[in-house]
């Protein structure tokens, strides 16, 4: 239980970075309303966090059936598509492609940093932007991510 409040907490504390990022990208335009932060961003990343806390609890005692499935806990973050309105804007502006983005670089990041996949599996991911310290505040949450994403994929411990 205690490696699930962790982990909880950590993926909390992620998603707020992460929406400190994402005002700060949007500069005076943004607006925020509690569904879409609350809802759709930092309980996405409460849930992840806490699944990903309970796959290192079931690493350190020895797996379980299934345990695996856990490595996807990134999914959490399409929560946003939740709502039909993220859906169409996604189709018609792109709006909402971030989101696609965390999960595929959590889950696919997870992989290739868990050192039990091929050599060639292996991923580097890298953008230009003109905002330098928040890109290295992003990909340092993106790598974060998918250190924690790697748990699932890690080798047991025998109980």
């Amino acid at each position: 239980m205690t490696l699930k409040i962790v982990g909880a907490v950590c993926g909390l504390a992620w998603a707020s970075s992460l929406r400190g990022y994402m005002a700060e990208v949007a500069g005076a335009g943004l607006t925020v309303d509690r569904l879409g932060t609350f809802g759709l961003i930092l309980l996405p990343g409460a849930v992840a966090g806490a699944l990903l806390g309970w796959s290192e609890y079931l690493r350190r005692s020895g797996g379980a059936r299934g345990w695996r499935w856990l490595a996807l806990a990134p999914l959490a973050f399409l929560a946003v598509f939740a709502s039909p309105d993220a859906i169409v804007a996604l189709v018609t502006t792109g709006n909402g492609g971030g989101a696609v983005e965390v999960v595929l670089v959590g889950i696919l990041g997870g992989y290739a940093l868990s050192s039990r996949e091929p050599t060639w599996a292996r991923v580097v991911w890298h953008r230009r932007t003109r905002h330098r310290s928040w890109a290295v505040q992003f990909f340092s949450l993106l790598a974060v991510l998918a250190l924690a994403s790697a748990i699932p994929h890690r080798k047991v411990i025998a109980a």
